[in-house]
């Protein structure tokens, strides 16, 4: 493909139309199988409340099994729902769909689905199974458009898009020596824009959430929303909690931010998360309330079963989206293997 095709290539943003939502089922051979009674009924009320709004394509080890359980929860709520759901028999290592799932383009009013080299994060964990998903999904003709296998590590939770040209992302996640050792951060930045179309990249040096395996994942810490908005995590409101520093520092700069027009972002804080630990360890686990998924007339945020800070981060969500629903899932058994929301679901533009 010749340099100047690259140039036509468009980002779009997560609130723009889309076709469906992609999500990866929990098995007995992934890395849930201690935790499948917790985290079952979180995915099924996921893919309930998508498939009020939209499609969803879901991603099986045991399509037999997968589907008689959807059809169970929901063919007495709606059968309509039920049928916006395509079972698709793939195996997997793990459910992150946010991360090993296709990031799709626009070029030219065409469709382009990117899949880029999955890892594990930076080789923490055993991926070659979930690397493969996007192939498989294009040989059984679930993908419609161009799949373009990319030599490149990039995981969807790394980048967000305000699908006019600006991608906005951490350097520690983008430059770690465990996913592109042979590239600078100049080449990263060039190879970045070209495969996205992106005039510009915002990098934030600072913000991390302990417990967190992606290296500091922007999803996990600020979010693009529509009219120059972003929505991040608060420092906390403890001066002694390890998180303080951080999370202030990634305040600052993202007051210093400017839009292509260079003005200043309007800035939305969200409640920084109750602690969570892990408990057969005491590993401190990463809850954050900047996972939120956006889908059609909706949003989808992670609650944690802390009723006054749930309902801070809805409200707050709100002011970023006055014209969706916001919807409260609680996630606190999804951070008990280090995601959220937003990392287990890769949506799909129309």
């Amino acid at each position: 493909m010749s340099e100047n095709s690259f140039t036509s290539r468009r980002l779009p943003a997560e609130w723009e139309e889309q076709s469906f939502v992609q999500l990866t089922f929990p098995h007995q051979n992934s890395d849930w199988k201690d935790d499948l009674e917790l985290v079952i009924p979180v995915f099924i009320e996921i893919i309930t409340q998508i498939t009020r709004f939209e499609n969803v394509l879901l991603v099986c080890q045991n399509k037999i099994e997968t589907e008689k359980l959807l059809q169970e929860s929901l063919i007495n709520e709606n059968k309509k729902q039920f049928e916006r759901i395509t079972f698709v028999k793939i195996d997997s290592n793990d459910t992150w769909a946010r991360d090993h799932g296709a990031i799709t383009v626009f070029q030219n009013g065409e469709q382009i689905h990117l899949d880029f080299t999955f890892n594990g994060w930076g080789n923490k964990f055993e991926a070659s199974k979930d690397n493969l998903i996007t192939q498989n999904l294009k040989k059984e003709n679930y993908l419609k458009g161009k799949v373009n296998q990319v030599d490149f590590v990039l995981e969807g939770g790394s980048i967000e898009s305000d699908g006019e040209g600006t991608i906005l992302t951490t350097s520690e996640c983008l430059l770690s020596k465990e996913r592109n050792p042979n590239f600078s951060r100049e080449e990263i930045e060039t190879k970045v824009k070209k495969y996205f179309g992106a005039e510009r990249i915002l990098w934030l040096e600072h913000g991390a959430l302990e417990g967190d395996d992606t290296d500091a994942h922007i999803d996990t810490l600020a979010r693009l929303c529509p009219k120059n908005t972003i929505c991040y995590v608060a420092p906390p409101i403890d001066k002694n909690d390890s998180h303080y520093e951080s999370l202030q520092k990634m305040e600052e700069e993202l007051k210093r931010l400017k839009t292509k027009n260079n003005k200043s972002y309007k800035l939305i804080s969200l409640p920084f998360a109750p602690a969570a630990y892990h408990e057969e360890d005491n590993r401190r686990l990463p809850a954050t309330y900047a996972n939120f998924l956006i889908i059609n007339e909706a949003v989808l945020v992670p609650t944690y079963e802390n009723t006054e800070l749930d309902n801070l981060a809805l409200s707050q969500i709100k002011k970023a989206f006055p014209n969706r629903e916001i919807i409260g899932v609680n996630c606190l058994p999804i951070i008990r293997q280090h995601g959220s929301l937003h990392c287990l679901t890769m949506q799909f533009p129309k």
